[in-house]
């Protein structure tokens, strides 16, 4: 017994000093901040472009290249091009990125990686106004056109106003009829009747294509802005909801109409994006590549992986915190749970649906469970048919709590979808199993105390500070390691059962 605790001791400490050895050189010798309050919020923006080439012909992909717009400042920027030749093009309205090749015999993917912090809120840069091009239109269209621009410039004061109303009729369901036959007639997007009312209309207008930042974020694509000019300045509209002004979350890509990706000799071409934003010193974030061959270690940290990747990983490098939750929740303090680690599933879904409404979807889910399998108990049905059954009846109450939150525009409970459907399943019947063998009581304990411990480990894992470390200092996962190994040769009272014999004490 002294040797395996001898083991345990001297493995725990090795590995407890390790992660903190570590972390504590990344944050002295390379920079990394401990504390992430007094830094600024660095987006890593990771682009991927991919297609399929086209037989026997050469392959040019020319990407247009972001700059610094609308207060952001660009950090770094790396190119992936792999077997391609690459060259950047300057030109009056900004860079473009190409990538060339004779000939290409599968498909290919090409990455194109900034990193990017926005210090000030600041303008557009002033451009003159460009000449207005306005469209070829069929009789029918050019008459409901003009309808449509005289009603708005009735309900209007300036030119304002009048591409605000324009905005707000083309996204109301019940729209005019010149609106609606104007959306049906023509190919394009909304947006794109949109310009073509305003050219119409003789005002200025081009589109602003970005990215609606959101962290952790995959596969994100372009979104779209409209710029019109008003006789003295660019005034900047949201198309989905006719707000003026750049939104906060808006990373500016290009500003004009022509196409972000262009490429000849493929087809199938698609541009996503993968985000990643971390509170860090901008000094910090541009030595973290630059100095990447000097410092071995960070060939070996989240930073070295695809931006992707690290989205995932930011969520997956908390589950260690709530693991310890739950060691110190059952082991020190004697709650009871539904199952070891059913509660790091449920703090992992309230991450998406939120705490309250996560609560309330857990709580809705496994009550209707309960009834369901109740029923299903009187018809003898085997253990396999039965648990199947139990998860075809979560589903579709997933997609029911769904259908009717969207309805009633209660966004955040269309996460539903988060709650990991089998574990839900068999938590639901493993408690009617309990409830049948120990009673409610023994159910309340152990689903009620499944629900504090999830609580608990969601209020750390948000917590900014854990949330800062665990992705900047990914070793410390180590020390965390070392004290749940600590606490599984702990054989001393729990805490519940101090309190159970606590008229012991008394006695003596």
């Amino acid at each position: 017994m002294m040797a395996s605790r001898t083991q345990i001791a001297m493995i725990a400490g090795s590995l407890f000093l390790l992660g903190v050895g570590i972390a504590l050189y990344k944050a002295f010798s390379l920079g990394f901040p401990l504390l992430p309050g007094e830094y600024r919020e660095v987006w890593t923006i990771e682009s991927k472009i991919s297609f399929s080439p086209r037989k026997d012909q050469a392959v040019q992909v020319n990407l247009k290249l972001p700059s610094e717009q609308a207060g952001w400042v660009l950090l770094d920027e790396h190119f992936a091009s792999s077997g391609f030749g690459f060259t950047i093009v300057d030109h009056d309205d900004g860079r473009d990125a190409r990538w060339t090749r004779q000939s290409l015999e599968r498909p290919t993917t090409l990455y194109y990686k900034l990193q990017a912090y926005r210090p000030t809120n600041q303008a557009l840069d002033d451009m003159p106004p460009p000449p207005i091009e306005k469209p070829i239109l069929e009789n029918d269209q050019s008459a409901a056109m003009e309808r449509l621009i005289a009603l708005l410039h009735e309900q209007s004061a300036d030119t304002e106003s009048f591409v605000a109303l324009l905005v707000t009729e083309f996204n109301r369901e019940d729209q005019d009829r010149d609106a609606q036959f104007l959306l049906g007639t023509f190919e394009e997007s909304p947006l794109v009747v949109m310009q073509a009312v305003l050219a119409h209309a003789d005002i200025p207008v081009h589109e602003i294509r970005g990215i609606r930042l959101q962290d952790g974020r995959r596969r994100q694509t372009l979104s779209s802005l409209l710029e019109f000019y008003d006789n003295e300045r660019w005034i900047v509209i949201d198309p989905e909801n006719a707000s003026v002004g750049m939104p906060p979350n808006f990373f500016v890509w290009h500003r004009g109409s022509e196409p972000v990706l262009a490429v000849a000799g493929g087809s199938n071409s698609r541009l996503e994006f993968a985000l990643v934003s971390n509170s860090l010193p901008a000094k910090t974030v541009i030595g973290m590549e630059q100095r990447a061959h000097e410092y071995a270690l960070l060939d070996f940290s989240i930073y070295a992986l695809p931006v992707e990747q690290q989205g995932v990983f930011k969520i997956l490098m908390l589950i260690p915190v709530a693991a310890l939750v739950v060691v110190v929740m059952r082991i020190l303090v004697g709650l009871k749970t539904s199952g070891t680690f059913m509660p790091v599933l449920i703090a992992l879904a309230f991450l998406q649906t939120q705490l309250l409404t996560g609560l309330a979807l857990f709580l809705i889910l496994v009550g209707v469970g309960l009834w369901i399998r109740s029923w299903l108990s009187h018809m003898n049905l085997l253990l396999v048919s039965r648990i199947s059954a139990v998860i075809i009846v979560v589903i579709f109450m997933m997609a029911t709590t769904a259908i009717l939150s969207y309805k009633f525009g209660l966004d955040r409970a269309l996460t539903v979808t988060f709650f990991p459907t089998i574990i839900l399943a068999w938590t639901i019947e493993r408690m009617s199993i309990l409830w049948e063998e120990e009673g409610f009581h023994e159910v309340f304990l152990q689903g009620g105390g499944s629900l504090v411990v999830a609580i608990i480990a969601y209020l750390l894992m948000t917590n900014r500070v854990v949330e800062h470390l665990t992705f900047n200092f990914p070793e410390l996962t180590l020390s965390l390691l070392a004290i749940i190994l600590l606490l599984g040769k702990y054989t001393g009272y729990r805490l519940s059962e101090l309190y159970r014999f606590r008229d012991l004490g008394k006695n003596e």
